[in-house]
């Protein structure tokens, strides 16, 4: 445990920011995987919820939770299941 003020507070925000980041993490998880299950059971709004994914994957990638790199692989994943199902 840290004895210096700074080092405390440092600790409190670590842990708040951390809150965040797996919050977000999570929505993240869930969005892709209720794409790619809408995908491949041949939903009728499937194209709506890789749009959602996709918003969700570039405001992540905008916080910092992703890497940017990352991001465009999920995206590009996400769109040759959509277009191969479509096909």
């Amino acid at each position: 445990m840290p004895n210096i003020k700074s080092a405390k507070k440092r600790v409190k925000v670590i842990a708040t920011k951390t809150l965040v980041n797996k919050s977000i993490n999570s929505g993240l998880k869930t969005d892709i995987k209720k794409a790619n299950l809408a995908v491949e059971s041949g939903d009728a709004n499937k194209a709506e919820a890789v749009k959602v994914a996709i918003k969700t994957i570039d405001q992540a990638t905008a916080k910092g939770i992703l890497h940017k790199n990352t991001a465009a692989r999920k995206k590009s994943a996400l769109v040759r299941k959509l277009n191969a199902a479509n096909a």
